[in-house]
C-alpha cells in the first residue's frame, strides 16, 4: 500500500504551519502566526486531496 505524496507533503506542511503558528505567537509576530495558520490549513487541504487520492485507488 502506498500513501499519495499529496498526504506527506500535506502532513509536513502542517507541521511547517504549527511550528511558524507557534512561532509568531511566542514572539508576538502576528504575521508569522498568520502565515503559520495559512499554512497549516494549506497542507491539510493537501492531505485531505491526497487521502480521497488513495480512496480512488481503492487503498
Amino acid at each position: 500500500m502506498s500513501v499519495d505524496k499529496d498526504r506527506i507533503q500535506g502532513s509536513f506542511e502542517q507541521a511547517k504551519g504549527k511550528a511558524k503558528e507557534v512561532a509568531g505567537k511566542v514572539t508576538g509576530d502576528a504575521k508569522l502566526e498568520a502565515e503559520g495558520k495559512a499554512q497549516k490549513a494549506a497542507g491539510k487541504f493537501q492531505n485531505a486531496v491526497g487521502g480521497l487520492k488513495d480512496v480512488a485507488r481503492g487503498q
